[in-house]
C-alpha cells in the first residue's frame, strides 16, 4: 500500500510533540510496514522548516522511508476546483489551497493519507482512506 504523509504528522515527530509525538511515529512505521510512504513537495516544503538544514531535513525524511512525490497537474487541478467550492462553504472556507493540494495528491496518487486532520479531509475528499494516528 501506498501511503501519502500530511505535514501534520511528520511536524509532530519533528518537533517531539508531547501529545501526539510517539503516536504518530508509531503510525509513520505502520504505514511504511504495509508499503511505501510518500509526500508531495507541498509538506517537503511545509515540514522543512522544522529542520536547520537541507540535509538535516532530508536525512530524517529518508531515515524514515519517505520519499519525494510531485504534484500531477490532475491534482493540482483538482485541489483548486475544491478550494474554490470550499470558500462557499463557512465550515471550511478559511482553508489554505495547500490543505486542498495535499489532499488532491494522496486522492490521485495513493492509496491512503496519514492525517490528524481528518474532518477536513473527510468533508473534502469523500472515498479517500485515511490513517489517524490518534
Amino acid at each position: 500500500m501506498k501511503t501519502a504523509v500530511d505535514s501534520s504528522v511528520l511536524i509532530d515527530v519533528a518537533a517531539s510533540d508531547p501529545r501526539f509525538g510517539e503516536k504518530s511515529r508509531a503510525a509513520l512505521r505502520a504505514a511504511y510496514d504495509a508499503g511505501s510512504l510518500v509526500a508531495c513537495e507541498v509538506v517537503w516544503a511545509e515540514v522543512r522548516a522544522y529542520y536547520r538544514s537541507d540535509a538535516e531535513f532530508t536525512d530524517a525524511l529518508a531515515g524514515v522511508g519517505i520519499r519525494f512525490e510531485p504534484l500531477s497537474m490532475e491534482a493540482a487541478l483538482l485541489a483548486g476546483r475544491l478550494w474554490r467550492e470550499a470558500g462557499k462553504d463557512r465550515t471550511h472556507g478559511k482553508r489554505v489551497v495547500a490543505d486542498f493540494l495535499i489532499g488532491a495528491h494522496a486522492m490521485l496518487h495513493s492509496d491512503a493519507l496519514l492525517t490528524r486532520d481528518r474532518g477536513f479531509v473527510r468533508d473534502h475528499f469523500a472515498g479517500l482512506r485515511l490513517i489517524d494516528p490518534t
